[in-house]
């Protein structure tokens, strides 16, 4: 990834108290363009959501631009730099789904084995007719958005699973879970055969060249991690879970994001088994709707409205079941597909988009779970001057 040397700060780009700094590359029309257009959305957002800061990084033809706004943290003023860790929420989902999709492509997973033969604690219950690409693909039968709060720990979640009862057949239905594609990343973790936090940071993330990625944040990285917060503006960062790393754990940073989604367009520089790993999250499996369901990703023939791809991240997509129609046999995607996915934690916002075909993505990072439709209508604006 090529990184211009040329940073501006506040020259470059200044509206208020807002903006706390922004590094761009703004030697071009076309990059003067970008910068005037990341301004003009992400202004009148942060406004009105009470944002406290956001980070903006988008990547064109394998240069990066870097947009920061506002603070870090209200209560200490630092304000957001390309480096801040901010929570991803579900975009984590697409890491896990990678290291999965890394463990077959490595010989230690078939997505097709049943979830109870990898771990036989679920031996006898549902989990014996559910297979592992069910559950990184949401169609196990109805597992809920989020665990019930007397199972929301690690040394419940399985008693959880024991006795969960499937409300449609498996493979009929998408209902979006974290519980799902987390037992998902667990299975996939079991496979390689150590904990998922650790096979997770000590693989898969370096393989990705993401040095400054996690799911605990160690201390040294900790002034570097963004305050989110709340609906009411209250100070909050993510609490444990059942699952949490494999379904919504990651903190990251607008570089390694970037770089991410380089390597997701790109993959061509990283080893064999993390190329074919990269190619398997890019399969689409199912469609519903205009949505096509890869593995963490979720992918649309480009190009799409604006409309078309709001209601694929609709409310009503994650709350509700779906009837699927599989793709048989699945489909690896044409490099004129653009994947995306959106995550929330009680304290931040997250939405990435790339196109690889016009070479492009948005990354948007915040420190407020402000509502998707903004976030997408923020990155569609972007993408539309990318690619008009």
């Amino acid at each position: 990834m090529h990184t211009s040397s040329l940073r501006k700060t506040l020259a470059c780009s200044t509206f208020g108290l807002l903006l706390a700094t922004t590094h761009c590359i703004a030697a071009s029309p076309a990059d003067q363009q970008i910068e005037a257009t990341v301004k003009d959305a992400v202004t009148p957002v942060m406004q009105q959501q009470n944002i406290a800061g956001m980070a903006v990084a988008v990547t064109y033809k394998g240069q990066a631009h870097y947009f920061n706004f506002g603070a870090a943290s209200r209560e200490t003023g630092k304000a957001v730099t390309e480096n801040t860790l901010f929570e991803i929420g579900s975009v984590s989902k697409t890491f896990t789904a990678t290291l999965a999709a890394y463990a077959e492509a490595s010989g230690k997973l078939s997505l097709s084995t049943k979830s109870s033969q990898i771990l036989p604690t679920l031996r006898g219950s549902a989990f014996d007719n559910i297979s592992v690409l069910q559950l990184g693909t949401y169609t196990a039968g109805g597992l809920p958005l989020q665990f019930p709060e007397n199972s929301d720990s690690p040394d419940k979640m399985l008693g959880y699973f024991q006795q969960w009862k499937p409300t449609y057949a498996a493979g009929s239905h998408r209902q979006y879970s974290n519980p799902s594609l987390g037992l998902f990343g667990y299975l996939a973790a079991q496979s390689m055969g150590a904990p998922f936090d650790q096979v997770m940071q000590q693989t898969l993330l370096p393989k990705l060249g993401l040095s400054h990625t996690w799911l605990q944040v160690p201390q040294a990285e900790m002034p570097l991690y963004a305050q989110g917060y709340n609906k009411e503006d209250k100070p909050v960062r993510v609490g444990p879970g059942a699952l949490d790393s494999e379904a919504y754990g990651v903190k990251t940073s607008a570089v390694d994001m970037l770089r991410y989604v380089e390597a997701n367009m790109r993959p061509t520089q990283l080893d064999a088994p993390l190329q074919q790993a990269i190619a398997t999250t890019h399969t689409g499996y199912y469609s519903v709707g205009n949505m096509t369901q890869g593995l963490g990703w979720e992918l649309y023939h480009y190009p799409i409205t604006l409309d078309q791809l709001m209601a694929g991240n609709s409310t009503e997509m994650a709350m509700q079941a779906h009837e699927v129609r599989w793709l048989n046999p699945p489909q690896r995607q044409s490099q004129n597909t653009l994947f995306n996915k959106t995550g929330s934690t009680g304290g931040f916002g997250a939405y990435v988009v790339f196109v690889p075909s016009i070479d492009a993505g948005v990354v948007i990072l915040a420190n407020k779970n402000f509502p998707i439709a903004d976030r997408i209508k923020i990155a569609h604006s972007i993408m539309s001057v990318l690619a008009p």
